[in-house]
């Protein structure tokens, strides 16, 4: 009995600076394979001969697999525990299937066959693969931080510190993909392949190197609170569904990711080039955003925090987005200079909204630690399935908008077609 109190008390201690950077390291796999494979995926597929709806059938049958994957992780981690094991397994998942998809169609060479069918059943299987690693090693992760501490404020840190790490792993991406675009030559069709698996093993090996910090660095957290018992008691979904704040939380977590997301995948490209800004502009504005939300991340993680501060830094953010986007709605193009103070912005908006609104899901958790993963992993599958939907719908205007206002020459030179076909990749969203 004396241990189990001891064990209560440690938990509600801060975390030590060195665990919250060990934890903060944890999903940097994910976040930089996912970075890469939302910005490349569909320019490499489409490089590579597939149709565009053949590319767009890759990606949706990942999205699917992603999403109802999400669920199951938290359910089977909700019973069986082993955070760790969880992690690895879904960190070797992610680094074969994502090798596997730029390596190109292994079973178009085993039987010799490369028509359209094959290679997508193909890229669709790995992709699905890839996004089942990816939903283990997320569900992980996520729930992880309910059990390594119990003290509201380590929590946030711990969420700020992961939320600096996924813009670390996305400027990361972009110097390895502007260090490779710059020493390998495109002149041949293969050569733009070479170049795509670079980016793709290159990222693997960096995330590859901060899971092994992680697992060095980080112990598995104990389930077992002595209030509650067996650790091994899941809690019911039903008790989920039960409680007010679950349908909060859930709201405003969607809603963040949904701002989030869509922005992503919309704004450094369609607004940009609607200003006619420079092309480097298209590097720049997200580096930017991810610069200043790294920043704010560091910030928050010298910040005691509260229920009310959590809910006055997420109604900060919100407020300050909507600015943002009011912003870029009226910019003229003789004020495309501007654009640049909107990223800052728009960095610090999301850095306070998707830190809040993954620290909000800890204190809908508290100490109902049996069930943290299934909360993390529900809320997940509404994230992933409504900003599919989202871009979904988004896409389809644009390309109706784009066929009509900027109908494709029956005679376009190599580089031009290579141009059209970044300018349709780059609408994807980043999940």
């Amino acid at each position: 009995m004396g241990d189990d109190i001891e064990d209560d008390v440690s938990h509600l201690n801060p975390v030590g600076r060195s665990s919250v950077f060990y934890y903060g390291v944890g999903h940097m796999l994910n976040d930089i394979t996912a970075a890469c494979w939302f910005t490349y995926l569909l320019l490499f597929l489409t490089d590579i001969g597939l149709s565009p709806r053949d590319a767009a059938t890759v990606m949706l049958s990942g999205q699917i697999a992603d999403g109802f994957a999400t669920i199951f992780s938290g359910e089977l981690i909700d019973r069986f525990g082993h955070f760790k094991i969880w992690h690895g397994a879904g960190s070797v998942l992610v680094a074969i299937s994502f090798s596997s998809v730029f390596g190109g169609c292994l079973p178009c060479t085993i039987f010799a066959n490369h028509s359209s069918t094959l290679e997508t059943v193909s890229y669709s299987v790995f992709a699905a693969i890839f996004n089942v690693g990816w939903a283990a090693t997320q569900v992980s992760h996520m729930s992880m931080v309910n059990c390594i501490s119990l003290n509201s404020t380590s929590r946030v840190v711990m969420a700020s510190c992961r939320n600096a790490f996924t813009m670390v792993a996305n400027l990361s991406l972009y110097a390895v993909a502007l260090i490779v675009f710059n020493i390998s030559e495109a002149k041949t069709h293969a050569d733009i392949e070479n170049q795509y698996r670079w980016i793709a093993y290159l990222s693997i090996f960096i995330g590859c190197c901060f899971v092994g910090l992680f697992h060095l660095g980080t112990k598995e957290p104990r389930l077992k609170i002595s209030v509650h018992g067996d650790c091994y008691s899941r809690i019911s979904w039903t008790y989920w569904f039960k409680k007010i704040l679950y349908y909060q939380v859930g709201l405003v977590y969607l809603l963040t990711r949904l701002v989030q997301n869509v922005s992503q995948a919309y704004l450094a490209f369609y607004v940009i080039n609607d200003l006619c800004m420079a092309q480097s502009a298209k590097a720049l504005v997200p580096a930017i955003i991810y610069i200043s939300s790294f920043v704010i991340s560091i910030i928050m993680q010298e910040i005691s925090s509260t229920g009310k501060r959590l809910k006055a830094y997420y109604s900060a953010g919100g407020i300050l987005w909507i600015f943002c986007g009011a912003s870029i709605f009226l910019l003229p193009r003789s004020m495309s200079g501007f654009m640049y103070f909107i990223s800052i912005c728009i960095g610090i908006a999301n850095a306070l909204m998707t830190v809040t609104g993954i620290s909000m899901q800890s204190v809908l958790v508290g100490s109902d630690l049996n069930g943290c993963a299934f909360v993390c992993g529900s809320l997940s599958f509404l994230d992933k399935i409504s900003c599919g939907l989202a871009l979904y719908t988004l896409q389809s205007y644009q390309s109706k908008l784009s066929s009509i206002a900027r109908p494709v020459p029956i005679f376009s030179s190599p580089a031009e077609e290579r141009e059209r076909k970044i300018e349709a990749a780059h609408v994807v969203l980043y999940v």
